[in-house]
């Protein structure tokens, strides 16, 4: 059995993180709008090595999974100002989980699962009582694991132009 586990990230995770992301993103993209774009992993790695070694707040969090040593995927949590109230009305201290991602080819081997994991557990120890998370329209692969996870969809949906075509995506939803 692989030794698997979850860290928080560090600078030197940054380019493979960014490598993740790129690609990952370009995929969501083309499900979500039919668009074929090629994504700079070196624009993404930047943006990570700086939420990595100098996040806006304690609240903002970057994990990685590891198989063995190995980086195949991140987490990134953070507080936000796009409070939805839930169901029952409760806003709690708002969360979301901005990014959740795993290597193509290391996925369904429950790097997700503890990925999700480790920001439910980091987002209770911050005092947050539910978390949102934004998933392209489309995707579902993706909804199905957040059902899996107890997230609900919200009926909430933001649109982004994307120059030659627009990509949706909806708000879930889950109480911590």
């Amino acid at each position: 059995m692989a030794d698997v586990s979850v860290r928080p990230a560090l600078p030197e995770d940054a380019p493979i993180i960014g490598a993740i992301h790129a690609a990952n993103f370009s995929y969501l993209i083309r499900i979500g709008s039919g668009e074929t774009i090629h994504l700079d992993p070196s624009s993404f790695e930047d943006q990570w090595a700086e939420a990595i070694e100098e996040p806006p707040s304690a609240k903002h969090r970057t994990i990685v999974a590891l198989d063995d040593s190995r980086v195949v995927g991140f987490a990134a949590i953070a507080p936000t100002e796009e409070l939805i109230p839930d169901a029952d009305g409760d806003d709690g201290p708002p969360a979301e989980i901005v990014a959740l991602e795993v290597e193509i080819g290391d996925r369904r081997k429950g790097h997700a699962s503890r990925l999700l994991a480790a920001c439910a557990d980091i987002l209770r120890q911050t005092g947050a009582t539910s978390v949102q998370f934004w998933c392209v329209d489309g995707d579902t692969s993706r909804e199905k694991f957040l059902t899996t996870a107890g997230f609900q969809p919200r009926g909430v949906r933001r649109t982004y132009d994307l120059g030659g075509g627009m990509l949706t995506e909806n708000a879930w939803h889950a109480t911590l």
